[in-house]
């Protein structure tokens, strides 16, 4: 593990491997540890960063108000440049890290090589979304991340994976409890004004895979499977069994279309 300054943070990444850059985003409100698999699977034939966005995991939090999806993606754009990546790099993210991905292509597409878009949604939120997340981020600040893991937790994880796998859901709590009320209730205020990027599909110029869980009821297989309508030569997969979580409840198939869309060969 490795902590990187980045403008007013301090941001804990992991990073492992050589070879072309694979950028890994977690999702809300989680931290690089939901990747586990996938940099196990790719550090051996590709440069994994897996960073702790700002406010998870054991990066630095900065207070509601403060924090955008734009803000988020910028610190992506720094970190490459503290890390000394110049070439394109594959952008790999989940759920929330997906609408730090639509700003980063905004922003910074000339650093984009290729974009894997997992479980995630183009749209904004609607009013009461909105409003229900700030309600949530009044919560959390005054009782704790329990209140989002209560809230989340059984929104994530398909029905199978609950009963099979309970250890995942457990470890995937234990990282939500472990979050700081602060980043969470930032990204959360975040996440209620973000941009709707559904024009922004149409004008995403690299190659693109969208995955997506068969029982995801968050970003459902329909809504990702229009997005990938939208964008020129993309392609979706979804993965049969999986809810909002497949890079952890199915990663072997995870890992296999994101290998066959790389080209690269995965033990």
């Amino acid at each position: 593990m490795t902590r990187i300054t980045v403008g007013d943070v301090s941001l804990n990444i992991e990073q492992r491997g050589q070879g072309r850059p694979l950028l890994l985003v977690h999702g809300f409100p989680l931290d690089h540890s939901m990747w586990r698999h996938q940099i196990d699977a790719f550090s051996a034939r590709l440069r994994v960063i897996a960073p702790d966005l700002r406010g998870f995991g054991q990066s630095d939090a900065t207070p509601p108000g403060t924090v955008t999806m734009a803000q988020l993606a910028d610190d992506l754009a720094a970190l490459l440049d503290a890390l000394e990546v110049t070439e394109p790099v594959t952008l790999c993210a989940l759920s929330m890290g997906g609408y730090v991905a639509f700003p980063f292509v905004r922003r910074h597409a000339k650093r984009l090589g290729s974009l894997i878009l997992c479980d995630t949604r183009a749209v904004a939120d609607t009013p009461e979304a909105a409003n229900n997340r700030r309600t949530l981020a009044t919560r959390v600040l005054a009782e704790g991340s329990f209140v989002v893991a209560d809230a989340m937790l059984p929104k994530l994880f398909a029905p199978n994976t609950v009963r099979q796998q309970p250890e995942i859901v457990e470890q995937t709590r234990q990282v939500m409890l472990r979050t700081n009320p602060v980043g969470v209730a930032a990204a959360l205020e975040a996440m209620a004004v973000r941009d709707d990027s559904t024009e922004l599909l149409g004008s995403i110029k690299v190659p693109t895979l969208l995955v997506c869980g068969e029982h995801d009821g968050i970003s459902t297989p329909d809504e990702m499977r229009g997005m990938a309508q939208a964008i020129p030569g993309a392609r979706c997969e979804e993965i049969v069994g999986a809810g909002h979580m497949a890079p952890l409840e199915a990663p072997t198939e995870v890992n296999r279309a994101i290998a066959q869309f790389l080209g690269v060969a995965i033990a």
